[in-house]
């Protein structure tokens, strides 16, 4: 997420177009089932990422960006090698460290010879005192935030120091994330010409020595109702 953009008074969740559902947000068991998942992080090897190296390293099976040891000099993010459309995305995620900031990138790409990445994102961390985990942002492009969680829930639910559950799904205009099994966005992209596909992404936010760990990184996919 860019810490310029302060955009947090907007709507919880913005309009669908009109071919999509607004559903009352509700849970997502995301221990039911497994069933068509793939595994998309080994745990051992990051084969099918790419990404500078010098700022992600793999311990305890986890992708960890960032470092305790000096602050992070900008935005970094090791991305799967795969562009993904529509989408069932698992994962679990945390943060360590005063001020950290990070998030999953998704229906992204690389900006060329930049470390920046273009597209939307699962935000984690704080801005301001308020909790943006679970928030979707749009980094790089609009850098601003398109859909909060209710505050009350978000704060609930998450877990600070310990692994947090998200669930992230793509389908035709439609962008739903859910926080430790609560729905946190319900969002319908409503502007053309905004990528319907793109690479998944793991980030470490430029700042205070500080680590965002992730593991479990699985996905499924699924039949576009565009």
């Amino acid at each position: 997420m860019k810490s310029l953009c302060l955009c947090l008074p907007l709507l919880l969740l913005n309009p669908l177009r009109a071919d999509d559902t607004l559903q009352t947000p509700k849970k997502v068991n995301v221990e039911k089932t497994e069933e068509g998942f793939v595994s998309i992080f080994d745990g051992k090897t990051f084969d099918g990422w790419q990404g500078n190296k010098d700022h992600f390293r793999i311990e305890n099976g986890a992708i960890v960006g960032g470092t305790m040891k000096k602050r992070i000099p900008h935005n970094e993010f090791l991305c799967t090698e795969q562009i993904y459309g529509d989408f069932e995305l698992r994962l679990e995620a945390k943060l360590r460290g005063d001020g950290a900031n990070a998030g999953v990138q998704f229906r992204s790409k690389r900006i060329p010879n930049h470390h920046e990445v273009i597209g939307y994102q699962c935000d984690m961390g704080f801005m301001q005192k308020r909790s943006i985990w679970g928030s979707l942002y749009d980094e790089s492009r609009r850098r601003e935030f398109l859909a909060h969680g209710e505050k009350a829930a978000v704060e609930k639910v998450y877990r600070p120091g310990k692994w947090n559950q998200f669930v992230i799904r793509c389908e035709g205009w439609r962008v739903q994330i859910w926080l430790n099994d609560v729905q946190t966005v319900d969002y319908g992209e409503k502007e053309p010409g905004i990528a319907a596909s793109g690479v998944v992404a793991v980030q470490i936010h430029g700042g205070p020595p500080s680590e965002a760990w992730y593991r479990n990184i699985r996905i499924r996919p699924l039949t576009s109702k565009r």
